[in-house]
């Protein structure tokens, strides 16, 4: 057998070569064709939610004609409409709390979207502790509460307790209209306080929420209720689904009332057939392990329905 040339050795092994970059290079633009085919199929079209043409805080008009009202609302609803977890646990936490709170606000002679603003204190989580130590549904600093009347120390942080926190806030809020004007400003004031939205009105000559430039955290409050109230009353039609068996129904309990001290709530809860874990999640105002009182002081402690008479929602 005669022996192959170098050059047509060359030769064949440049056309093998040729043919597998080729070859290679077709494979890759099928595949990168099938990504993209299957790209296409699978695409989700992103669209901002419509805002409403009109809106209102406590029966109080929202500016919606101005363009940095309109904008700074349009954040708002942007980010939470599209925290779709967050809009679905609103809610089905709704259900159980709401009816609270809707109630001690009515009694109160507070408006009802006030609801609005307990979302955005603590998104409806009765155990929420911020970073400065403000707690529960209305967010009440320790040295806040006692002077709305609620308890606080290390058996007993009525901040936690949702009746007596709604009555707090509404002193609060109540407060803060017959010093501003509106219920607008009362809001914003819960979140800067009375004298940080005073010192602003005073230099800037308004008391008018939309009128005024306040710190970030405060331009942005009162957008968030508007937002959460926009986003709840509409969830439906914004595709919001949630099935009413899902939503958190109040939860049947039993309430009695202690005059005397008890040593051990673990003992206690068992005694009254339910569990310490229990007995904290349905009265979480209850702090420690033990509960002191003192001459003429009671308090109503709740625990699972048993078929009373006695038994209440919660």
């Amino acid at each position: 057998m005669k022996p192959v040339s170098k050059t047509l050795l060359n030769l064949s092994l440049g056309i093998v070569l040729g043919a597998l970059i080729v070859g290679q290079f077709a494979f890759r633009e099928r595949k990168n064709e099938a990504l993209r085919t299957a790209g296409a199929a699978t695409s989700v079209r992103v669209t901002a939610p419509a805002l409403p043409a009109q809106l209102s805080f406590a029966a109080e008009a929202v500016p919606l004609e101005l363009w940095d009202v309109r904008e700074r609302l349009d954040r708002e609803v942007l980010i939470n409409y599209y925290n779709h977890a967050n809009m679905l646990f609103l809610l089905k936490s709704a259900k159980r709390y709401f009816p609270v709170i809707e109630e001690r606000l009515r009694a109160n002679g507070v408006p009802d979207d006030f609801k609005y603003l307990c979302i955005a204190e603590s998104n409806l989580v009765p155990t929420a502790i911020s970073h400065a130590g403000a707690v529960s549904f209305w967010q009440f600093m320790n040295g806040t509460a006692p002077g709305y009347g609620l308890q606080t120390g290390k058996e007993v942080d009525e901040r936690f307790h949702l009746e007596r926190a709604t009555d707090a806030a509404s002193a609060y809020l109540k407060s803060a209209k017959a010093k501003f004007g509106s219920w607008t400003a009362a809001a914003a004031a819960y979140n800067c306080g009375q004298g940080g939205y005073n010192a602003q009105a005073s230099y800037q000559g308004t008391t008018h929420y939309y009128d005024l430039l306040l710190p970030e955290e405060t331009n942005r409050y009162l957008f968030r209720i508007l937002a959460f109230k926009y986003l709840m009353e509409n969830a439906e039609q914004l595709g919001f689904h949630v099935r009413e068996e899902e939503r958190y129904a109040p939860v049947p309990v039993r309430s009695i009332r202690v005059s005397s001290s008890i040593p051990n709530l673990a003992a206690f809860a068992r005694q009254q057939g339910t569990t310490y874990k229990m007995l904290r999640q349905l009265n979480p105002w209850l702090r420690g392990r033990s509960l002191t009182l003192g001459n003429g002081k009671s308090y109503e402690i709740r625990l699972p329905a048993t078929g009373s008479s006695e038994q209440k929602e919660f």
